[in-house]
């Protein structure tokens, strides 16, 4: 290893070659033998040799897609994108693995962040401002140099976009990703370098692909819910939207039914879940 470099993982696995140089590699073959990463590279190795893949080059990380033969006979992969090549890696401890590569990408990179861009639906006046990136166990944590400690819970993520945009006077790329705070609807961005807001991209959209659903909501429904999404309390619903306390009720038993709100108290106190957030954030923006 080179100087300042440190092995974060070394597990048995799996892994294969799918696309090289934008093509499709026929007749694909999982090959056996060791993975191996470091804080500068992930490493292949099995008796047909060694092969080496600088972190700096990989831009997308993906879970399994599909079950296509002969992929199907490994129940769990990891799918990264360098370039024109595509590799899929299966290691041992497949969630732990999955884990220490995007903290050795993304842990402690310096961003620029505009939290919150968004807060109950409304546009903020926030300026972009330095921070950093740390990477926990299921959630992605910024410190702002403001001093504001931003905490994104994955599993609680409702949409992530990716643009382009200028951002102190660059052409940046920039990561959208909505999520809560105190209860409370919000939308941060964050911007850095290509291959990390990509990769972060990758990490939160897992969080958001748990909460996509597609679903039916009646006019009662979809009121109720961008009525919450703006952060009109549930107490003050009935009267906000023109409805009666009983109708309410029963709306609310029905976005529970389907995962959507979440009861908080006996008394009707609810609140969005991320696939609520998620519903009424497209529904506003259909308004």
């Amino acid at each position: 290893m080179s100087e300042g470099e440190q092995k974060l993982a070394d597990q048995r696995g799996q892994f294969a070659q799918v696309v090289k140089d934008g093509r499709k590699v026929p007749d694909v073959e999982w090959v056996g033998g060791r993975i191996l990463l470091s804080t500068k590279r992930l490493v292949l190795v099995s008796n047909e040799g060694k092969r080496t893949i600088p972190l700096s080059r990989i831009r997308t990380i993906k879970g399994r897609q599909d079950a296509n033969q002969p992929l199907a006979q490994v129940s769990s992969y990891i799918s990264l994108q360098m370039g024109g090549d595509v590799t899929l890696i299966s290691p041992k401890d497949h969630e732990a693995f999955e884990h220490t590569l995007y903290r050795a990408i993304l842990d402690q990179e310096v961003i620029l962040a505009k939290h919150p861009a968004v807060e109950g639906g409304v546009v903020q006046d926030t300026g972009w401002e330095k921070g950093r990136l740390k990477i926990d166990e299921g959630e992605v944590d910024l410190a702002i140099a403001t001093g504001q400690f931003v905490e994104i819970d994955i599993d609680d993520v409702g949409s992530v976009e990716q643009h382009e945009a200028t951002v102190a006077g660059e052409e940046r790329a920039v990561v959208e990703v909505e999520h809560t705070e105190d209860a409370t609807a919000v939308q941060t961005n964050i911007s850095g370098k290509r291959q990390h807001v990509q990769v972060l991209a990758s990490l939160l959209r897992k969080g958001e692909q748990k909460n996509t659903t597609d679903v039916e909501l009646s006019d009662e429904e979809s009121e109720v819910l961008m009525a919450l999404y703006s952060g009109v309390s549930p107490f003050q619903i009935s009267e906000f939207v023109g409805m009666d306390v009983e109708t309410v009720e029963e709306t609310f038993d029905d976005l529970i039914e389907q995962g959507i709100l979440e009861e908080r108290r006996v008394r009707r106190e609810v609140t969005l879940k991320a696939r609520g957030r998620h519903i009424a954030s497209e529904a506003m923006g259909e308004e």
